[in-house]
């Protein structure tokens, strides 16, 4: 089974006949290569990744279907997702249980929460897309529960030509380590 084929496919709203139509293939052969007894041809693949915005090699990489790896990802502290050159969603996968992947997709930061912390990941982003360069940096949001800290790293991606055409970003969550690493304090007299 592709759970993150299904996934993808989800987040964008569609329904396997939708994705079918797009890709000019028939809706029982789509059905076969979500559920992995088939594989599409590399130019299936690129059809079926641009209607959802996903990488074709994925459909190639044997480690994302194993079930340990996707269930490890999702209950990680992790969220991974690709923006477009004008930091719009295109993908996320595991976003906080404050935000909805389908509330997402199509917004940029500031449009689904305006803080500080979205600010400062916007900035960042902007600054991936501007040097094509990789970073990491640790932002601050506010969330339901609190403050939580972000370990963000982030780089550029780049069509076949080497042109940037968007930032992926890694986010893990560090707000426990954050707060163990900070000093206790101390009680004046």
């Amino acid at each position: 089974m592709r759970e993150w084929l299904i996934q993808a496919r989800k987040q964008k709203g569609y329904t396997q006949e939708q994705v079918a139509t797009q890709c000019f293939i028939d809706r029982s052969y789509y059905a076969q290569i979500e559920k992995g007894t088939r594989n599409p041809s590399m130019e299936v693949a690129k059809k079926i990744s641009t209607a959802l915005g996903v990488n074709p090699s994925t459909f190639f990489n044997d480690q994302y279907e194993e079930p340990s790896f996707l269930l490890m990802l999702r209950n990680s502290q992790m969220v991974i997702a690709y923006c477009n050159l004008d930091l719009e969603y295109v993908w996320i996968f595991n976003p906080h249980e404050d935000f909805e992947s389908m509330n997402i997709l199509g917004k940029r930061d500031d449009e689904i929460a305006n803080n500080k912390g979205t600010k400062e990941i916007m900035a960042f982003k902007q600054e991936i897309i501007d040097t094509g360069m990789k970073m990491r940096k640790k932002i601050h949001f506010p969330l339901s529960e609190g403050e939580n800290t972000y370990d963000v790293y982030g780089e550029p991606i780049r069509d076949k030509n080497g042109k940037v055409i968007g930032v992926i970003t890694i986010s893990l969550d560090v707000t426990k380590r954050s707060k163990a690493k900070k000093p206790p304090k101390q009680k004046m007299k």
